[in-house]
């Protein structure tokens, strides 16, 4: 039992920490009407017992008060012939015949006032005194932190003649209602204690019905992220008719009717890349053997009249992008089939990015900034990859002069390419790693292929690396970080 209240004020401490939950509205939901009924319960049983309780107390006492005055046979008020007046010892036996333990008693008579040992008649709330001389009342009064139940008549006697007359006698009675204030504190402590044990009831049931409902949205929850990192074959088990089961039902059919169509897609990219893979290694023959007399023509285009000269260069220009394209594709088919993979090895980075640069006839156009000592892990002929395709890029699009910059970081080799050209567009800088992406409409017969910033940042990731860019003024400034192996 102390074991599952721990638990119970545990899930509920976690409840009200986040409120906004479907659990902690649950839970508040619950509280809040368990602790509104106990109160209203509480509340409505309370006024109704303390009701009838002083209803009680106060009938019994004016009866008793009024019986005791029916016996007395003090001669007061309008004389009998023969009677005397009453003396002041009578006058002390009424005051003792109202008296009783736990009741004060004041009798007023003519100009004399017979006092309690505790109360005076100050002590008479002036409403009561004033109504008590014309007929029996009652009221409650709080005096020195106790609660009494004030009782004030005027004394009548029946005359000879058969009539009741007033004789001018006032009494106030005092009850004293301590042991009432003691019943209904008790009745309070009782109610309290009910109106906590409802709330622990509430509070288990708001735990055990939170549990049952949100379980299964848990492990919807659950396999919608398992759906989410790939696990396509996730179901739920369906139980019962509910609302709950028919959205556990609903969710296993959107989940076949994903697989199915993820299965399809996947079937059909594989198909895709297959086809792009299996053009490109077939271009690459026909490829080899025009690739193989470009330098002859190009020679022979030397000795040609203008127009075929022409002509011959730009199916030389058009052979070369060709093979580039070509080039490309086998390398974008190599990645996405999975097939990649790193050959590291300590390279130095300035010679890497000289070779790259002298390889491609660039070592005049392109400003490199680089320690002669720093050293990296990486694979070279990827890394290569990547330098040559953004140096190209920023040749070919960008303006001089082209910066190359290599440093070394706590956290890896950082590299950086930047031209001082018109730079690349705002809207157009999200894109500029997509395939086959133009920034601009002018540049879709240019020398690149459109996928080189792709693979590039493809090989960038094979190291566990990023490319990112950004504008300059002027210019663009593209930005390798490779981490360490």
């Amino acid at each position: 039992m102390i074991a599952f209240l721990n638990r119970s004020l545990r899930s509920v401490w976690r409840a009200l920490r986040r409120p906004t939950g479907l659990r902690g509205r649950l839970v508040i939901t619950f509280i809040l009407v368990a602790m509104t009924a106990s109160a209203l319960v509480a509340g409505i049983g309370y006024t109704l017992v303390k009701s009838a309780l002083i209803n009680r107390t106060e009938s019994a006492a004016v009866s008793d008060v009024l019986n005791t005055l029916e016996q007395i046979t003090v001669p007061i008020g309008a004389l009998w012939p023969g009677e005397l007046p009453p003396t002041g010892e009578d006058l002390n036996n009424v005051h003792r015949s109202l008296g009783a333990p736990g009741r004060e008693v004041i009798v007023s008579y003519q100009e004399s006032i017979y006092p309690g040992a505790r109360m005076r008649l100050a002590d008479v709330p002036y409403e009561l005194r004033a109504q008590a001389p014309h007929r029996v009342v009652s009221q409650r009064a709080r005096i020195d932190d106790r609660t009494w139940l004030v009782v004030g008549t005027q004394v009548h006697r029946l005359a000879r003649n058969g009539s009741v007359q007033p004789t001018g006698m006032t009494v106030f009675v005092f009850v004293s209602l301590a042991d009432e204030e003691r019943i209904l504190a008790d009745l309070r402590d009782g109610l309290t204690q009910a109106g906590a044990i409802t709330l622990f009831v509430g509070l288990t049931g708001a735990l055990l019905s939170a549990r049952r409902v949100l379980l299964p949205v848990r492990r919807l929850g659950s396999a919608a992220r398992a759906l989410g990192e790939g696990r396509l074959d996730t179901r739920l088990p369906v139980h019962g008719h509910d609302e709950l089961a028919r959205l556990t039902a609903t969710f296993n059919e959107s989940a076949s009717a994903l697989e199915k169509s993820v299965s399809e897609l996947r079937a059909l990219e594989a198909i895709s890349r297959r086809f792009v893979a299996d053009v490109s290694h077939e271009l690459r023959t026909p490829l080899a053997a025009m690739t193989a007399v470009t330098d002859m023509l190009r020679e022979e285009a030397d000795r040609l009249p203008s127009e075929p000269a022409q002509a011959v260069r730009l199916v030389l220009g058009e052979i070369e992008r060709l093979r580039v394209l070509v080039e490309h594709l086998i390398e974008a088919s190599r990645l996405d089939a999975g097939t990649a993979t790193l050959r590291v090895e300590r390279v130095n980075v300035a010679d890497a990015l000289t070779d790259c640069l002298e390889m491609r006839g660039w070592a005049d156009q392109v400003r490199l900034n680089v320690s002669e000592g720093l050293s990296f892990t990486l694979d070279p002929r990827r890394f290569d990859v990547i330098l040559a395709n953004l140096v190209g890029n920023a040749l070919r699009h960008g303006a001089p002069p082209v910066l190359v910059s290599a440093r070394g970081t706590p956290n890896g080799l950082e590299v950086k390419v930047r031209d001082h050209g018109k730079g690349i567009p705002d809207e157009a800088l999200p894109h500029v790693f997509d395939r086959f992406f133009k920034a601009e409409a002018g540049r879709a017969r240019s020398e690149g292929s459109g996928l080189g910033l792709s693979i590039a940042r493809a090989n960038a990731r094979l190291h566990g690396g990023t490319i990112s860019v950004r504008r300059q003024d002027p210019g663009t400034l593209f930005t390798v970080w490779l981490p360490h192996a």
